[in-house]
């Protein structure tokens, strides 16, 4: 008798372990609202009772037999099955509490925060109790490196065709594995992450920052996601030094976290200030600052150092991803509007925590035009691709057409779907483009000061389906709807 294309019982037994550490960090602001007295405690404890439960159900379900190495298409589910009841488990805190009206909308918050999409439905971000904002802004720290990836780094069992998973979820790890063993190649990211999140914590303190605010500041900078404890963000604090902390942080985090272990742990400053990809991500940055600043100097007559500012710290804000405000965009020259729009399609580099299809994919895409316009004035001559010194293989550019063809093609699909809904075209176009990008903040009727409640419910549920696709890149989420997966 034929082996099972698929054994549920070894993802079952997985994704229990899963649930039960995911349970365990409910506790984390649970415990916090315990030392502070704070509100809403049952909530999260009766989230984390729920959680922690189900996870034991099914390991214990699943028993021995579920423990041995996993194959790619079970890897493949299991990384949709874990983001799929992360961010419906990670919901029942906002669901429990009393400030989210259904549970559309605490999923939709929940899906928003791991994703690190930042969106929310809340016109009132300062109503919530402190343990809530603090779980809402650990779930951006959690889901920015990657829930599965940390899964890989301190559970044991996953050790068991990890490589699977981390390939599924960590863009740009495919052909950099830092260590012989994929958890001690994780477990590197994550300890690298944590320095720069602590380092951000200080420096906030230091600018003036209360020590909570601060820590929920760095888990959505780090994580580029850019929940706030303030409805305003971070134009609340309207400080010049406040802001060039988290501009920097923003950036940093932006960068690939391979190139950070290069300079941190290897000592290897060149290789870090030399990569391509974050060369031409920081000259991006750069440009598109200094254009938006001349554009608001001229038209809105804001003074040269605000306009650079603004503009530096919004640009930063939407190409990593991150959806921080510090200025209403919503209310700049139509210029400026557009070339934040065309930032969301770029983010960050590869590797990073930062969405949109990555600064080198862009590269690459320009290099493969470019190799057209020479083969059409030279039919016959032979051409290679090349980016940051190697030739790129067909394969590579291949499926970097078909992504970027599934992109667009979610992207057309959620828009007219929204627009049937009654969204009007801006807002639908904008909507989307933020929640497959995971920026979070867009234009017209989800601007920088507007926010998502206002959508009809089905809208919310497709906008989440946009936000998991954008952050597992599309082929991972899409995959398993096709016959080719399922057939032997």
């Amino acid at each position: 008798m034929a082996a099972p294309l698929i054994e549920l019982r070894v993802i079952g037994r997985v994704l229990g372990v899963f649930l039960a550490g995911f349970a365990v960090a409910m506790l984390v602001p649970w415990g916090y609202g315990l030392v502070i007295g704070g509100a809403d405690l049952g909530a999260l404890l009766g989230s984390a009772a729920v959680t922690g439960t189900g996870g034991i159900l099914l390991i214990l379900a699943c028993g021995r037999q579920g423990t041995r190495e996993l194959k790619p298409r079970e890897g493949q589910l299991l990384v949709i099955l874990i983001w799929g009841a992360v961010t419906v488990f990670g919901a029942l805190p906002f669901y429990f509490s009393p400030y989210f009206p259904s549970f559309t909308d605490a999923f939709f918050e929940s899906v928003s925060g791991f994703t690190t999409t930042g969106s929310t439905v809340l016109d009132d971000v300062e109503i919530l109790s402190r343990p809530i904002q603090l779980w809402r802004c650990l779930s951006h720290w959690l889901g920015g490196m990657g829930i599965v990836l940390l899964g890989v780094a301190i559970l044991p069992l996953i050790g068991h065709g990890g490589m699977h998973l981390y390939r599924a979820e960590f863009s740009g790890a495919k052909s950099d594995k830092l260590k012989p063993r994929v958890a001690e190649t994780a477990l590197s990211l994550w300890k690298i992450y944590l320095a720069l999140t602590l380092a951000e914590w200080l420096a906030l303190q230091w600018a003036g920052m209360d020590g909570f605010e601060a820590l929920c500041h760095a888990f959505s900078t780090l994580g580029t996601g850019g929940f706030s404890t303030r409805t305003a963000s971070i134009a609340a604090f309207d400080s010049p030094l406040i802001e060039s902390i988290v501009i920097l942080f923003m950036l940093l985090s932006g960068i690939s976290f391979i190139q950070h272990y290069r300079l941190w742990v290897e000592g290897r400053p060149l290789v870090f200030f030399t990569d391509y990809e974050a060369r031409y991500y920081l000259l991006l940055v750069g440009i598109a600052s200094l254009i938006i600043a001349a554009v608001l100097v001229w038209e809105n007559q804001y003074a040269p150092a605000h306009a650079l500012r603004s503009a530096l710290f919004q640009v930063s804000s939407i190409v990593t991803t991150t959806g921080f405000v510090s200025d209403d965009y919503a209310l700049w020259p139509p210029l400026p509007q557009m070339m934040l729009l065309g930032l969301m399609f770029v983010g960050g580099c590869t590797g990073s925590t930062a969405g949109g299809l990555k600064t080198a994919r862009i590269l690459l895409l320009t290099r493969v035009v470019d190799r057209e316009f020479r083969r059409m004035a030279e039919p016959n001559a032979v051409y290679k691709t090349r980016l940051g010194g190697r030739v790129i293989p067909e394969a590579t550019i291949q499926s970097l057409l078909n992504l970027v063809y599934l992109a667009f093609v979610v992207n057309f699909i959620a828009s007219m779907l929204l627009a049937a809904l009654g969204v009007d075209v801006l807002t639908a176009i904008a909507a989307v483009a933020a929640s497959m990008f995971n920026v979070g903040p867009g234009l017209g009727g989800v601007g920088p000061v507007e926010n998502y409640g206002h959508l009809p419910g089905l809208a919310k549920w497709i906008l989440c389906g946009c936000m998991v696709a954008g952050r597992l890149e599309y082929y991972s989420l899409l995959v398993i709807v096709t016959s080719t997966f399922w057939r032997r």
